[in-house]
């Protein structure tokens, strides 16, 4: 198990992994498996945990959830399928009326 540093050129980042050896049954040969620990901060040296997605993590706190929002929406699908099953009950009734 060891500590791998890969600099990308596009981006001028510097990925920290943590190196894993297995040995591969099938190819006879020993493989690596490699899990991201984060990026190097240049200025410091340290290491900065990422998720890997290039993402911030967020706090479920700072989640404001808009409840209005959120009733206007579900409010306007009822009433389409309320129009869905009147106008499949006429349909019913015609195709009843004409046997």
């Amino acid at each position: 198990m060891g500590i791998i540093k890969q600099h990308d050129k596009r981006t001028g980042i510097t990925y920290v992994y943590e190196s894993k050896s297995y040995w591969d049954k099938e190819k006879q040969m020993s493989r690596a498996k490699r899990t991201l620990i984060g990026k190097l901060d240049p200025e410091t040296g340290e290491i900065i945990p990422t998720d890997g997605r290039h993402r911030a993590k967020k706090d479920p706190e700072e989640k404001d959830i808009d409840y209005k929002k959120m009733y206007t929406k579900l409010l306007k699908k009822y009433e389409a399928q309320e129009v869905l099953i009147e106008s499949l009950k006429a349909e019913i009734q015609k195709l009843k009326e004409n046997q």
